[in-house]
């Protein structure tokens, strides 16, 4: 008895002893070896050898897997948590998709928006063997705003060289503690304490430099709105750096904010794409507020502030 594996287009050009390793998240690596050493793994009928490239289509025969042999494509996500994506999709092409995520929700790990996201493409692409389509970058749970995914490893390949090498601009709102009335650029070297779960700034011979600019948009009893273009892309970057600046998130008590019933509001407004982008992607996209984040400005402020496309 054999179990049949179909390359998919993501897996082509692939060594097989690499697409084996994704395939196979179970199987010890030294398994996978010993079969191929054996003779017992065949590509399209042929005996194949690790070293081997797959072509999209291609069927890998390996001897039968026994239960929990995790393999990519054949356990579907529940069809619960497409519409809600559908819902938030602020663009999307074969290859990327962006969303509004909403605050409140995390992006990875277990009834994440990962898993909502694999549910939708599930519907959408033919199953990888060794690509698994997701998020490309990171916000914080409580953090709302533009959040993009992989569809296709061409799309992960491109918006990853893109982020790595800068040519992407990030700009968030932020309501702050205090009076914000001038711009500034807060170049700070940051270090993550992964026991305590937190960012801080710390002396040069340690952190990474992190470099976030800020323009104030609104103030007014004792807060303000600002927007922060961040140009290195640190773990909580925009909550350590305004802590240690002195306007922390108003909400965000791990860093020294003011209690907020309804937590910290970051919201991640408009992300802007250099002019090689792929066909069709806009050169800005825009992530309209959430209801709770313009209530609050309304509260604090009498009126909205004309930064364009966030009330949409």
């Amino acid at each position: 008895m054999v179990t049949e594996l179909i390359a998919a287009p993501d897996d082509a050009g692939r060594r097989l002893d690499r697409i084996l390793r994704k395939a196979l998240p179970d199987m010890p690596l030294s398994g996978i070896h010993r079969l191929l050493r054996k003779g017992a793994v065949s590509v399209d009928g042929h005996p194949a050898s690790g070293a081997d490239r797959v072509k999209a289509g291609s069927v890998i025969a390996i001897p039968k897997i026994s239960a929990g042999r995790g393999v990519p494509g054949v356990r579907r996500p529940p069809d619960s948590g497409s519409d809600a994506v559908a819902e938030r999709i602020l663009w999307e092409s074969p290859d990327i998709l962006v969303l509004n995520k909403p605050a409140g929700v995390a992006v990875h790990g277990y009834d994440s928006l990962d898993d909502l996201v694999q549910a939708y493409l599930s519907r959408k692409i033919p199953p990888s063997l060794s690509f698994k389509p997701g998020p490309l970058h990171r916000l914080d749970k409580p953090t709302s705003g533009i959040i993009v995914f992989s569809a296709t490893l061409e799309g992960a390949r491109y918006f990853s060289d893109a982020l790595q090498k800068r040519r992407l601009k990030k700009k968030y709102l932020a309501l702050v503690d205090g009076a914000v009335t001038a711009s500034a650029v807060w170049g700070d070297p940051l270090f993550r304490d992964r026991t305590a779960r937190k960012t801080f700034v710390a002396g040069q011979d340690r952190g990474q430099t992190a470099e976030t600019l800020i323009c104030p948009v609104m103030s007014a009893e004792g807060y303000s709105l600002i927007e922060a273009e961040i140009r290195t892309g640190r773990t909580h970057q925009i909550r350590a750096q305004a802590g240690f600046h002195g306007h922390p998130l108003a909400g965000d008590r791990k860093y020294g904010g003011s209690f907020q019933r309804e937590g910290f509001l970051l919201h991640a407004y408009t992300l802007e794409f250099p002019e090689n982008r792929p066909a069709g992607l806009p050169e800005t996209l825009t992530a309209p507020l959430p209801d709770l984040f313009r209530r609050r400005i309304r509260e604090l402020f009498g009126n909205e502030p004309i930064v364009s496309g966030i009330f949409g």
